[in-house]
């Protein structure tokens, strides 16, 4: 990550489970965390095993839902309580 955050660990994995939902834009981490995708991308890098986050990667990358300009729906999604977004 570029800029410097600090984040308590309870935040991290937050952020973790977050971008392994696969219904949770990288949009609403933004909003909630303050984090771009490139960050996110960066915290799992650095926070997971290289395995787990090659597995992750492949995982999201054709994920239309990660992306909110891709997906084709809005309403009726799945929105977690721990969610602001």
């Amino acid at each position: 990550m570029k800029k410097e955050i600090n984040l308590d660990v309870e935040t991290i994995d937050r952020i973790v489970e977050m971008a392994w939902e696969d219904r949770t834009p990288f949009d609403a981490i933004e909003i909630q965390f303050g984090l771009l995708e490139k960050d996110v991308i960066a915290l799992m890098r650095r926070e997971m095993k290289p395995s787990s986050f090659r597995m992750w990667r492949k995982r999201v990358s054709g994920r239309s839902t990660k992306h909110r300009q891709k997906r084709d729906f809005e309403k009726g999604r799945f929105k977690s309580s721990n969610q602001k977004t």
